[in-house]
Formats: structure tokens, sequence, C-alpha cells
């Protein structure tokens, strides 16, 4: 089943007389994992609390199966949250309940399912998380990282079609950040949910996302795939995407403009486009990511449309992936069209409308999965091989992390490659170490 599509319409928000951003207007494409970016104090997480209802705009709408929850009633608002999962920043965890009542709150408050159900659910979010023994703690007797695990745990016990994520690597080691974002594209290849983060990790947003946007002086600069972003030669775009000093953005958000030209011209070596990083990918025995290939056949319709510079590095990027036809990655049923929004006033580069034509490529051969690596038996042992797992610690109190086998490997990692029952993969887990 394929994620839910939130159309987002002419959206404006302010707090009294202070304007937090205006004319919004976006569509996050069902089942792709899409980033906003954007300087500190941008709005980007009073954009997200817009999203479930949580703020009321001034003026827009947001249309979610038909319906448009900033006009919609009390009750139907209501139905409509139970499609959301929600990372908030800090976990949002309720302090005085331990961390099992945290996560099952949300199947307690929104289902009737017996409590002997509630703690499958629980136990299997808990481990896949990393947090499997941990159930009897409360939230302020454990690190920052395990309370942001925590609140992961709970956004996923519903199993939504809309996941959004508020800055989900804040207060995480670069190793640890690594697992979660390997992680979210797991979840995204198994579900093939809606997802949208918040972030202000530059190699999450180059790496993570199918679709990128960025606010900037209170609109929304541009939106589109990740290839259009990463290649744009935007000034505010690609300052932020480099994590570049020279550009518009300043400590204060906006530059004097004098100063911002200058920065601009003694950089004169910062003139053309890096090479695009490759787009993570799902781990091997996962389903193959449906949200890549459609991504990628509104990037080939557009094609024409860009840069000829951004073209050749797209081109490029596709070539070392394995692609060099372009997109290549077209399949059956009609093609999606996307355009590439602009905000007003922005400073951005005109908007991009997508191709009415529609190019025959051949399809990409599909990709073969990565052999296992095992772990040989000593010498003389009646031991036998055992196949090395991902993992990740949690306690200091236990001692350094090692690698072993999963728990009943076979049958769960059978289970996630027939893509049968509910969502359960492990990417967390094992023993103990220290947390972040």
């Amino acid at each position: 089943m394929t994620g839910v599509e939130v159309k987002v319409e002419g959206l404006s928000k302010s707090f009294g007389r202070a304007n937090i951003w205006s004319d919004v207007s976006l569509t996050l494409p069902p089942g792709e994992v899409s980033v906003l970016l954007g300087p500190s104090g941008t709005g980007k997480s009073v954009f997200l609390k817009t999203l479930i209802g949580l703020l009321k705009p001034e003026k827009g709408s947001i249309v979610i199966h038909d319906t448009d929850l900033v006009q919609c009633s009390e009750s139907r608002l209501y139905e409509l949250r139970k499609l959301f999962g929600v990372l908030f920043q800090d976990g949002a965890l309720f302090g005085s309940m331990n961390l099992y009542d945290n996560i099952a709150f949300p199947l307690r408050e929104h289902t009737k399912q017996s409590e002997p159900a509630i703690r499958d659910i629980v136990m299997e979010k808990m481990e896949l998380v990393g947090l499997a023994g941990d159930e009897g703690k409360l939230p302020g007797e454990i690190s920052g990282g395990m309370r942001k695990r925590a609140g992961l745990a709970r956004a996923l016990v519903l199993d939504p079609e809309i996941i959004l994520f508020d800055e989900p690597d804040s207060g995480l080691d670069p190793v640890r950040t690594a697992y979660l974002n390997q992680l979210i594209i797991d979840l995204n290849a198994q579900t093939d949910s809606t997802f949208l983060i918040v972030t202000h990790d530059i190699n999450t947003a180059q790496t993570i996302p199918d679709n990128i946007g960025m606010l900037y002086r209170k609109h929304l600069a541009m939106f589109g795939p990740r290839e259009v972003l990463l290649t744009s030669d935007d000034p505010v775009v690609s300052q932020f995407l480099n994590g570049r000093r020279q550009g518009p953005i300043g400590m204060s958000e906006e530059k004097d403009t004098a100063q911002a030209e200058r920065e601009m011209a003694e950089a004169g070596d910062l003139a053309g486009l890096p090479p695009l990083k490759p787009q993570l990918e799902a781990s091997p025995g996962m389903p193959d990511r449906a949200a890549v290939h459609r991504r990628r056949e509104r990037v080939d319709a557009m094609m024409h449309e860009l840069p000829q510079a951004a073209q050749d590095a797209i081109r490029r990027s596709y070539a070392d992936e394995g692609d060099s036809g372009g997109s290549a990655w077209a399949g059956p049923g009609d093609r999606e069209r996307e355009q590439v929004t602009v905000g007003a006033g922005a400073g951005a580069a005109p908007g991009l409308e997508a191709s009415e034509q529609t190019r025959v490529v051949p399809s990409a051969p599909a990709p073969t999965e990565a052999p296992t690596e095992t772990v040989a038996a000593r010498p003389g042992s009646d031991e036998r091989p055992t196949d090395v797992h991902p993992r990740i610690t949690d306690d200091a109190a236990t001692g350094p992390a090692r690698d072993g086998p999963a728990r009943d490997g076979p049958a769960r990692d059978e289970k996630a490659r027939q893509g049968g029952g509910r969502h359960s993969f492990r990417l967390f887990g094992g023993r103990k170490g220290p947390d972040s």
C-alpha cells in the first residue's frame, strides 16, 4: 500500500504580528521521503505542527484524502490524525510513565487491542530501535539519544501512513545517526509510507530524501526531487546544501547585500557543481523502494528543463549508480508529473514545469542482493558459522558492544523478505554498550 499524498496550498502562519511564513505550497508525493531544510528560526517545526492540526494557520489548505484539515470538524481531524506518526524534536515523552507505557499510549488511546497484543507490538518496536530491556525505565533515567529513540518507537506503533520526523538526528552521535538514517530508508521500503523529515544534518539531506524543500525569508524557496535541488544554482539553496559561509545566509538569516556579493566574488573557486552523493539504499533483504522509481520518472520527464550543468551532473550520478541511460527506472502505468515549486519573493530560480513528453528508456536491471558476511567458527569447536547483523547499543553498564546473531534471525529475515505480517525488521539491537 502506497502512503498518503499531502497537498498544501497557500499556507500562512503568524503568531500575533510576527509572520512565520506565507503562501507555502507543496505536495508531499505518496510513499516518498521528503526533507524540509532551512536556517534556524524559519518555522520548520511550526510547519510540522500545522500539518497535523496542532496549530491553526491564518489561511491556506492542507488536503489529505480529499479532506481539508484546516476547515474540517474536530471529530474528522481526530480521525485523520490516526494516519500520522510523529517524532517530536525532544521525544515528548510523559515524564511520569516508563518507556513501555509511553510507547503503548497510542495503542491504548486509539485501538481496542488486548494487553497481550499491545505488549507484542510495543516490545517489537522497542527491539527495532535498540531499547529492548529498557521498558521499565523512566524518561529521566535515560540519555537524550535514548529518549529520541523511544519517541520513534511510539511514532511507529500504529503503523502510520504518514510519519513526521522533527530533527531525528539531534542529540545522536554520528554512528547512531547513520543507523537511524538506514532505519528510515528501510521503514520506507517496507511500508511505502509518506515521510517528512526536518533536519539540519547536511549528509542526511544529501543522501536520504527523494524530495527536498527549503524555507527561507518566510517563504518556501524551493521544493522538488533531490536531483533538482542538489544541482540547483540558486545561491540560497546551494549555500545551505553545501554548508558554505559564502552566500546570502548569515548569522541573522539575512546578510547585508554588499557583504554577500563581496564574499561570493572572493569565492570564485566555488563555481561548479559538486558530485551528487548517492542516495542511501535499503538493506539487503528489504523490498526494493518503489519511491525511487516514481521520483526518477519525474526527473526524467523534466530533465530537458534543467540547466545543462545540472543535466550533466544528474546523468553522471546515474551512471555511477549503474544507470547510464538517464532515469531508466520507468515502470508500468501512467507517469506522474510534478512541478518544482519556487516560493514568491524567495530569490530562487524560475519554476520548472514538468515535460508533457514521455521518453521511453529500457528498464534497469534489478539490483542484486549483497552477500551476507559470516563469522567462521573457532577451529575444534562445535559452533556453527553465524551471520553478522548490524548493531547499535544502549547501556554503558554492561560493557562494550559486540556483533552477534539476531534472535530468531532466519525466520525474521524470511518474513521481511516476503513483506508479510506486521512491519518487522531489525537494525538496532543486540548487546548493550555506551549510549549517546
